[in-house]
Formats: structure tokens, sequence, C-alpha cells
């Protein structure tokens, strides 16, 4: 006969695994470098051969030379862009220098759109701090019972064109930056949770809470789809919602890359109305970039990253997100987005 099982011999068994799935998990967590890491926070792989194989190289196309538009790609030069063949910029001592017009679509931001605060896939997946208290996703309004959504987002500068060396020149470099930075995190912003906080610095926001208001988006969802968005309905972003107030909150459930697209648009309001973010394009943008309080829509085009890139194409603000991208979301493992923002940019080669 065997012996009779001990209860303690299976007790000190199941603490021993206890303790081993512990400490696995404790390495899933944590790194020997000191920054944690962890499992519902995903790497985009950023750094990697997707910089070469997920960038939509085509979207390059077409760029404008001395009035004349020259190749064809997904999109095309935006309506308001400047279309002169010549211009004159001042020189250090403000004397005029001729030039000529360039203008062209270019890589110029990242803007990662997460659920745990503080997690950075563009960063590789790591978790720059652990705050529980800013979590974010799906959550209940109890007003109405409805879905509500809370993300955070992260923007970064992110030149490729200057980084990788390629075609641009020195006058067209709108703002300055010449390198990968961590710009902005939202969880450092006290409006970007709080509707009322967020009022005190867009008081306009009261001028579009109401049906005329919200009924001309519909406008602007058509023509942002089937044209370009209409940028004198800055309070709009198409299809996608409506763009006040500015905060991580929306209060209905959509889809996630078209809660993540109206994130990252609000994002970029957001900065545009802090003077953070400038309008380059224009005949007034020739010499340089310069603050423009309203998100100029058809200056930017978006691009998804991740989870599923859109290798092949990019998109306007508020475009419909079935014409590009419902399908570009993996539940549970995908639900955290990066969009890549292009932006149109009018320069003065001088001679």
């Amino acid at each position: 006969m065997r012996p009779p099982v001990n209860p303690f011999h299976l007790a000190r068994i199941g603490l021993f695994l206890l303790l081993c799935g512990g400490l696995m998990t404790a390495s899933l967590v944590a790194r020997a470098d000191g920054v944690s890491l962890k499992p519902g926070c995903p790497n985009a792989e950023l750094f990697s051969s997707k910089l070469i194989t997920e960038i939509c190289w085509s979207c390059l196309l077409p760029f404008r030379m001395a009035g004349m538009t020259l190749g064809s790609g997904p999109a095309r030069a935006p309506a308001s862009a400047a279309n002169d063949a010549f211009c004159t910029c001042p020189d250090p001592l403000g004397v005029p220098e001729p030039g000529m017009v360039l203008g062209a679509w270019t890589p110029a931001r990242l803007i990662e759109v997460v659920r745990i605060p503080y997690c950075a896939p563009v960063l590789g997946g790591i978790l720059l701090r652990n705050n529980p208290r800013l979590l974010g996703g799906y959550r209940n309004v109890t007003q109405d019972t409805s879905d509500a959504i809370f993300y955070h987002f992260h923007y970064y500068a992110f030149p490729l064109l200057i980084m990788l060396d390629l075609f641009v020149e020195p006058d067209c470099n709108a703002d300055g930056y010449m390198d990968f930075d961590l710009m902005y995190l939202s969880e450092l912003d006290p409006t970007w949770n709080s509707d009322e906080l967020a009022f005190l610095l867009n008081p306009e926001a009261a001028l579009f809470a109401n049906p005329v208001a919200l009924a001309a988006c519909l406008v602007d969802a058509g023509l942002a789809t089937a044209h370009e968005p209409l940028e004198s309905l800055f309070w709009c972003a198409g299809s996608w919602g409506n763009l006040y107030p500015l905060t991580g909150t929306i209060n209905w459930q959509g889809s996630p890359p078209r809660d993540t697209s109206l994130i990252a648009t609000r994002a970029v309001a957001a900065l545009h109305r802090r003077g953070l973010a400038w309008k380059t394009m224009g005949k007034e943008a020739l010499c340089r970039g310069y603050i423009h309080p309203t998100l100029p829509k058809n200056q930017y085009r978006l691009e998804q990253f991740y989870p599923v890139a859109e290798a092949n194409s990019n998109h306007w603000i508020g475009q419909s997100t079935f014409t590009w991208g419902e399908w570009r979301n993996v539940p549970a493992v995908g639900e955290d987005f990066v969009h890549l923002l292009w932006r149109w940019v009018d320069c003065c080669l001088r001679f």
C-alpha cells in the first residue's frame, strides 16, 4: 500500500510553486537596469526594421517646387499651401534674400495613445513611472450608464528625414528640431484629465457645445473623407467627433482606431492652442513657422504605425476609419496606438 499523503508536504509544494510564480512575474516587470517593464505596455519596435518597412515612403509625394507639383502619392498638396514660384526671406542682418518656393509632406511627430500611464511603446515598452491612479481605458459613466474612454498621450519630435540626412535643407526645418525627442507627457498636464480645468485654458469650448456647431461637423466629416478637411471648422475632427474639450476623455464608445485618432488630434490641437505647435504651411510660413492658436487640419495627415501599420498610405484628420483602418487594432494586446504625424512644410530655398 502507498503511504498516506501528508497535507504538510502538499502545503510546502504549493507554497514553493507560488513563490516560483511570483519570481517569474517579478522578472517580467523589472529589468536589471532599473527601468520598469510591464506586460500590459507593448513594444512598438520603432527602432527596428519597421522603421524602413512600415513607414509610408510613397507619402513623401507629391512635392511642390517653384509652383509646380511633381510626383504622385497617396496624398496631394493641401489647397492652402503656397503655390508661388519665388520668394524672399531676410538674412540675419535683415537684408532680403531671393529663393525658390518648396513645399512637401514630411514625417514630423510621433503620438502614442496609451491606457497605462507612463507606458511608452515607442521607447520599447518601458514604464517610465508606476502611477495606477491615472489608469485609462474604457470606463462606465454613472450619470447615463454609457461607456467613456480615457487615454494618455506622449508627443515625440520625429524629424525622420533629418535624422536620416535625406532631402531636407536647413531652410526647410520649420521648428528647429533635429533629432528624436520626448516633448510632452499628458500625465504631467493637470488639464488633460479634468474637463473643468481644460475649460479655463480653452473657454472657446462653450461656443461649440450646441447642436448647430455639432451639425457643422457633418460637413467636415464628408469633406475629410472625400476631399480634405475644412480648416475653418477647427472645432471638428470630421467623422471622429468633436475636438472639445481638449482632454483625454471621450464620452461615447467608438472603435479603437477612431477613438485614438481623435485623442491624437486633440493632443495636437491643445499644443497649438498653447503655442507649442506651429503652422508651417502657406505664404506666411515660407521663412519660418509661426504660432497658430487653432488647429490647421489640412496641414496634417496621420499614419497609423502600431499595432497594424499603414505602410502604404496615410489619411486626413477626420477621414472615416472605414476607408483606412477600422480593422487596424488587435483586441487585448493591441489597444495602445502609435500614430505618425505628417506635416506639410512650405519653405523658401534661398539662392
